[in-house]
């Protein structure tokens, strides 16, 4: 993990010296308040809680968090700047923990920035805050798998545009893969522990159970489990394509 922190500083800072992260951070916060207060109905379900805030929380992560991770390898390799980075004193782990870190906590600042949200249910109400602290863990954790999976594919292509589509159809799968409608279709035909296999990297599944309070162990370990092994075939992917 050598160089992780020089890498890290640098790629956060990186985000703030130009508009894309104001940008990003302006359309996530807008369009969490359409979607809560206008299309989640806030107001109108007259409850004390922060369900309409969080169940679009996967939708928006399905786009917005595909355009963070598509720069991260595929900016480097088409300027040629990534064999200029091999060259410095960090080492390939350090370097893609310390991209992958920095996007990640680029997102948890956009995610922390709607905490007006919880201030405002707070007024109106009596909501169970603890549920709504994990929810944000929840989230939290949510965003890191997409990173995850997005900065793997960045590492595969030199397009950003390849990127973020692959990155959109792989994290899409992620959100299905425990919908009714796919598990009926895989139970036809494939054996009961492939389908609840499938049905257990469901992004919606796991985040709804923490986004409801409950924090299970398993949901933690899948998310760890899921974001180390991206991590790990972003790292062998450079090397391959370094070979």
């Amino acid at each position: 993990m050598h160089g992780f922190i020089p890498i890290l500083k640098r790629e956060l800072a990186g985000y703030f010296v130009t508009p894309v992260a104001y940008v990003f951070i302006v359309i996530f916060l807008v369009l969490t308040g359409v979607f809560t207060f206008q299309l989640g109905g806030f107001f109108e379900r007259n409850q004390s809680d922060l369900r309409p805030f969080f169940d679009f929380h996967p939708w928006l992560y399905l786009f917005l968090i595909p355009a963070i991770s598509m720069r991260l390898w595929a900016e480097e390799r088409k300027s040629g700047t990534i064999e200029l980075l091999m060259t410095l004193p960090v080492s390939r782990a350090g370097a893609v923990a310390g991209k992958f870190a920095a996007a990640w906590l680029f997102a948890g600042v956009a995610l922390a920035l709607t905490f007006p949200v919880w201030i405002t249910v707070n007024y109106l109400g009596e909501p169970d805050n603890g549920a709504i602290f994990t929810g944000y863990i929840g989230s939290f954790l949510m965003a890191g798998g997409f990173l995850a999976v997005g900065a793997c594919v960045s590492a595969a292509t030199k397009s950003q545009v390849i990127a973020f589509i692959i990155a959109v159809v792989l994290c899409f799968g992620f959100l299905l893969a425990g919908f009714t409608p796919v598990t009926d279709f895989l139970s036809g035909w494939a054996p009961p522990a492939l389908v609840d296999t499938i049905a257990g990297f469901s992004f919606l599944t796991r985040f709804d159970s923490i986004a409801k309070g409950v924090i299970d162990l398993r949901d933690l370990i899948f998310f760890a489990s899921l974001i180390a092994l991206c991590l790990f075939i972003n790292a062998a992917v450079l090397e391959a394509r370094k070979a």
